[in-house]
């Protein structure tokens, strides 16, 4: 894939709605510049954050074409967009975030992808698996805290906050 290009396969899957995601995240912080605090994470946490909202403020708006959790996971594990050079050319935390991914129980998986992705609260969520709210709580806090742990790690970001 040529610098520049994207993918079908991106996190909203089509390449149109990447292009615009991208194009608002990169006004954002342009415009957001001056309040951007290092102490808080470094620049690339903060870009991504907001394209990720961006990106899933997106998702929300094409809710009729549902896609389970576990297939959407699978198709970030299987993703190889880019190869390991350019990932870590450019601080890409994305192949970190999907090894983290696999390596989490089927049942916080899929909470962090309905969470994290989808957009969906804690009590859709415990909705939707037929499961208490303290348990889908549970779930998506322990998964993200696992994933963070995990991208620290591949950071070496220190472990004290």
């Amino acid at each position: 894939m040529a610098e520049g290009e994207l993918s079908d396969d991106s996190m909203v899957g089509d390449a149109g709605v990447a292009e615009d995601v991208a194009q608002e995240a990169m006004i954002r912080v342009w415009r957001h510049a001056p309040v951007f605090d290092p102490r808080r994470g470094s620049v690339a946490s903060w870009v991504l954050t907001i394209t990720r909202n961006l990106a899933i403020d997106a998702l929300r708006l094409r809710r009729a074409l549902p896609t389970d959790p576990d297939d959407f996971a699978a198709a970030a594990v299987l993703s190889n967009e880019h190869n390991p050079e350019d990932a870590a050319h450019r601080g890409d935390v994305r192949s970190i975030v999907r090894t983290a991914l696999t390596a989490l129980p089927t049942e916080q998986r899929r909470a962090v992808v309905l969470a994290a992705v989808y957009g969906r609260t804690a009590l859709e969520i415990s909705e939707a698996e037929g499961i208490p709210l303290g348990t889908a709580k549970t779930r998506i806090r322990t998964g993200l805290i696992r994933l963070r742990a995990a991208v620290d790690h591949a950071e070496g970001v220190n472990e004290e906050r």
